[in-house]
């Protein structure tokens, strides 16, 4: 082969190629698979992760189940990074869900270790008739689903091919035997590797690969597998970056779950690989399925052995990093569905507490995005996003609350307050929309280097500060039922309305002038529209007050 690169007599570059073209294939079909898997479940595995983790252990159950489905650990403990970060989860249910996630992530390494690799090409095939010849959805997921299962194993078996010729290089023989006497060397390695290809799956799947081509003993694939779980807490410490202490928390502790798992076996090594060679001639296993049950073996030895001691664990990722839990409690607090059978008025006022705690995420999310606006700061960003994932939760609760009073029977004036509320959270989560949509518009700023002009960022600034003094007006005259203070809000959204048209103007000026370019025209136009808009909608909750919309 021209340009090939030959060492002690084999071709390297063609053992690089063939090695780095399966792996991209097999993280392909991984990928593809575990999509189908979740669109097939209805895309619900947040859900199951935040209604079914009411004690640690139906936390592992779940983080089970959901690992199954995404086909990864790691996506499975963002998700738990997210909900613990939006306050939605505790650490400790955090912990059974992560622990649930270690065990579930085995079951692809059970899966490569069944032996249809030969049978690849036709499973693609069959995958690709189901995607490309149905309409049906159900059979387009089952198809992706399919087509990624095929696709797995065909990069497991070039990958499997290309490192065939390994086993006759001194230099990885010398490197194995190192692995083997020295066994922190093979968690080093399998830890280093698994954070650059961030798939603990992947990474074990070459291990397999190598113990099926006799590139690598026993005694050198155990501790690779260690460091493989190790490497694998890298995607959740990332993902905890900028997020709350308590998701920090969660993500440590998958690090510290996985480090202890590792200094356990690797103290009864020289028990547990007779133990599987063992199990190996016992159970007649293939050198794949030996690696996956080496594998499922120590993640739910070390769930069992550990997962009496979470409340401990918790304690000491507390200890290890202080401060607050959640920042940002999106959970509704006040929407006890016993008062909706026994006391509808009631029901009534915890239904209005929880729209004014609503009320307070729309004002918050706002000021974060005004300071996002003037600094730039990711962090201000990603906390209004927070703000507005709250809105979209409370709205959700808020909603369902009140439907389920509405078939209770109501006093007029209760009729008119139940109106009035449900129009409001509507009101209230289209404000977390708008200011959405400015971060965007931020972000599309950064991204596309757009200066605005210092007269343009004043304008900005007034017009902002003034919807911000808006919209918490609006929720005051809603919590008081005070007329003053609604009229108030009407004339402030007409002053609101005003600067709109006048900063329009000055915006043409100064694009007529050559001073603005056309992209920031666009930016600036688009951000003063979407303030008037949350204009529009704070003055429809004070309109509640004066006794019915009039825009």
């Amino acid at each position: 082969m021209r340009g090939a690169i030959f060492v002690e007599g084999i071709n390297v570059q063609e053992i690089i190629f063939q090695f780095v073209g399966g792996l991209g294939i097999f993280l392909f079909g991984m990928k593809y698979m575990g999509d189908g898997l979740q669109k097939s479940a209805g895309d619900r595995l947040r859900e199951i992760l935040d209604r079914f983790t009411t004690n640690p252990f139906m936390g592992v159950l779940a983080g089970i189940i959901v690992t199954i489905l995404l086909q990864t650990s790691s996506g499975t403990t963002v998700l738990t990074v997210g909900l613990v970060n939006a306050g939605f989860m505790t650490l400790r249910q955090a912990i059974g869900v992560i622990m649930g996630a270690n065990i579930g992530t085995t079951v692809t390494a059970f899966i490569i270790g069944i032996e249809i690799k030969e049978y690849a090409l036709p499973i693609i095939a069959v995958g690709a008739i189901l995607l490309f010849f149905f309409k049906n959805k159900k059979v387009t997921y089952l198809g992706q689903t399919v087509f990624g299962f095929g696709s797995l194993f065909y990069g497991l078996k070039l990958m499997s091919t290309g490192m065939k010729p390994l086993r006759s290089l001194e230099t990885f023989q010398d490197l194995t035997v190192s692995m083997s006497d020295q066994p922190i060397l093979g968690v080093v390695i399998g830890t280093l590797f698994t954070v650059i290809v961030q798939s603990s799956s992947a990474t074990i799947g070459v291990l397999q690969s190598l113990f099926e081509q006799d590139a690598i003993e026993l005694s050198a694939a155990l501790p690779v597998l260690f460091g493989d779980n190790i490497g694998t807490t890298i995607t959740a410490v990332l993902a905890a970056i900028g997020t709350s202490v308590a998701a920090k928390r969660a993500a440590f502790t998958h690090v510290i779950f996985n480090v202890v798992g590792t200094t356990i076996f690797l103290l009864i090594i020289n028990l547990y690989i007779p133990f599987i060679s063992y199990l190996q001639d016992k159970l007649d296993l293939n050198e794949p399925m030996t690696i996956a049950f080496a594998h499922g073996i120590f993640n739910f030895t070390n769930t069992a052995i550990q997962f009496p001691f979470i409340a401990l664990l918790a304690v000491i990722v507390t200890k290890l990093i202080p401060g607050d839990d959640v920042e940002i409690d999106q959970k509704p607090k006040h929407l006890d569905p016993i008062f909706v059978e026994q006391s509808p008025s009631l029901a009534l006022d915890q239904a209005k507490s929880e729209v004014m705690r609503m009320g307070e995420f729309a004002y918050k999310g706002l000021e974060e995005t005004s300071q996002y606006l003037n600094n730039h700061s990711p962090k201000h960003a990603n906390k209004a996003m927070q703000y507005e994932e709250g809105i979209n939760n409370l709205d959700r609760n808020i909603t369902e609350y009140l439907v389920s009073l509405s078939s209770y029977s109501l006093t007029e004036l209760e009729s008119h307050k139940h109106s009035a509320l449900i129009d409001s959270v509507r009101d209230i989560e289209r404000i977390g929309d708008h200011f959405e949509n400015l971060i965007e518009l931020v972000d599309y700023k950064i991204s596309n280097k757009v200066h605005l002009t210092e007269q343009a960022q004043e304008d900005l600034n007034d017009m902002i500060n003034l919807t911000l003094i808006t919209v918490k007006q609006a929720m005051k005259a809603l919590e008081t039922m005070d007329r003053e203070e609604a009229l108030a809000v009407v004339q402030k959204e007409n002053q609101i309305d005003q600067y709109e048209r006048s900063y329009r103007k000055k915006h043409i000026l100064r694009m007529n002038e050559g001073v603005c370019t056309g992209p920031a025209g666009i930016v600036f136009v688009d951000i003063i529209s979407n303030l008037e808009r949350i204009g529009d909608h704070a003055v429809n909750i004070a309109e509640e007050v004066l006794g019915g919309k009039q825009s």
